[in-house]
């Protein structure tokens, strides 16, 4: 008789609490970050390990501001899972960057200090080679180390007649990287920003490569948040029974965008088990890989998908 096949490790190794910040922004740089190094510690107390920031927290949010706000960042590491050591000490010093870019230095010392790996948002990139602004999150360990940078992928560009009209194209270009990221203690997940997530392929690449969450930054607004931002978190947690958390700005209807706000976590089987209202406030949640393990074993897709059928995204990614 052959023996049983070993038990899969776990996807998610040991629980662990997350923090959304759904932070009030303002036109003052400076006054954003610093605002954000007071959240981040404050979560960091409540005993939160892995932090997020909303998407442009340290701007307004707009084609307009983007060029004004935007920084030369650090190049990232040699892989989106590469590990703090592997980061040369260029990348992972904030003296360093601190003149070109103030909120890298920022986001380093704000996860040193909190000791929490940080997902920084996002903020406003330029490559100086290219001339090229992107909409970048920079992912940071609990030295301050640069772990990761995702370049947002797809491009806000939307008309909805009579409700809003928005072009990040007109002055972003996107990004062409997927961006996991391994936490030594943790597991995998993955990173995207805002309109990301409407697309499923990379929700689908997450779970096959062993993702225990899909952590996205975003800034949904008032026409688009009611209809789709937490319909969006259930189904790419539903289609790939693994935690999503959504973190947004706080609503300012004194602002030219107005953001939804109601920052989220969706559990394995699809449950918003937080939610933030519209203002400023942290929302928390402990991922536990035995609720990832009993969602898929209990509807066990991930063993019954067809790839005879229909592509293995994550093989061509």
């Amino acid at each position: 008789m052959s023996a049983p096949a070993p038990a899969p490790s776990p996807v998610l190794r040991r629980p662990v609490k997350l923090a959304c910040i759904q932070l009030a922004t303002t036109a003052s740089k400076d006054a954003n970050l610093s605002h954000a190094r007071e959240k981040v510690l404050e979560a960091a107390a409540a005993g939160a390990k892995i932090v997020v920031l909303p998407e442009c927290f340290n701007s307004p949010y707009g084609t307009s501001f983007f060029p004004t706000y935007a920084e030369t960042l650090p190049s990232p590491p040699p892989s989106p899972s590469a590990a703090p050591s592997d980061v040369p000490p260029a990348q992972s010093s904030p003296s360093s960057s601190s003149s070109s870019s103030p909120s890298f230095a920022a986001l380093s010392r704000m996860a040193a200090d909190a000791g929490v790996y940080l997902v920084g948002g996002s903020v406003p990139e330029l490559e100086a080679s290219s001339g090229k602004l992107y909409n970048t999150s920079l992912v940071f360990s609990p030295a301050g180390d640069l772990m990761a940078r995702h370049r947002k992928i797809h491009l806000f560009d939307i008309d909805i007649p009579g409700k809003i009209t928005f072009r990040e194209s007109d002055v972003l270009s996107p990004g062409s990287d997927v961006t996991i990221v391994d936490l030594p203690e943790y597991g995998k997940l993955m990173v995207t920003i805002c309109y990301d997530v409407r697309f499923p392929e990379l929700a689908a690449i997450a779970a096959r490569r062993g993702c225990f969450a899909l952590v996205s930054p975003g800034a949904f607004n008032t026409t688009t948040g009611p209809l789709h931002w937490a319909l969006l978190a259930r189904a790419r947690a539903v289609d790939n029974q693994m935690y999503v958390a959504f973190c947004s700005p706080a609503r300012d209807m004194d602002a030219g965008y107005h953001a939804w706000g109601h920052s989220l976590v969706a559990d394995p089987m699809a449950e918003i088990v937080v939610e933030a209202g519209e203002g400023e406030e942290i929302v928390y949640w402990e991922m536990d890989g035995k609720a990832i393990e009993d969602a898929r074993t209990g509807i066990p897709v991930r063993t019954q998908r067809r790839f005879d059928v229909y592509p293995d995204v994550s093989e061509t990614s």
